[in-house]
């Protein structure tokens, strides 16, 4: 009975893990924003609309907003324009400044996807 009770244990812990990393993995912005430190240099996706975007040749920068707040994402490229849904997966970092202007609290993009 006992090894019963401890397979089964081990087999929900097992199910709860794969459920676990099978969730989207996207943070919702206001997470961010709440508790920048614990994001700091991680790897994040986010879900949101484009607010506001603004480019130059090499870079670009754009807001995305989800229903807990706005994050700046710094792209090496393009930019997606206003109202477009978008899945941004990109690393946390603080303190950025381009082209003079200085963002909080932004996210790095390394991948989007356009909606």
């Amino acid at each position: 009975m006992e090894r019963r009770r401890k397979t089964l244990l081990v087999t929900m812990l097992a199910g709860a893990a794969l459920l676990l990393s099978s969730c989207g993995g996207s943070v919702k912005i206001g997470n961010i924003i709440a508790n920048p430190t614990k994001y700091q240099n991680r790897n994040v996706t986010v879900n949101g609309t484009v607010t506001s975007s603004f480019g130059a040749i090499v870079a670009g920068v754009y807001q995305v907003q989800d229903d807990t707040g706005k994050i700046y994402v710094i792209s090496s490229g393009g930019v997606p324009t206003k109202g477009s849904r978008v899945r941004v997966a990109g690393t946390v970092q603080s303190g950025v400044t381009i082209g003079g202007r200085t963002f909080g609290t932004t996210l790095r993009q390394r991948d989007v996807d356009v909606r």
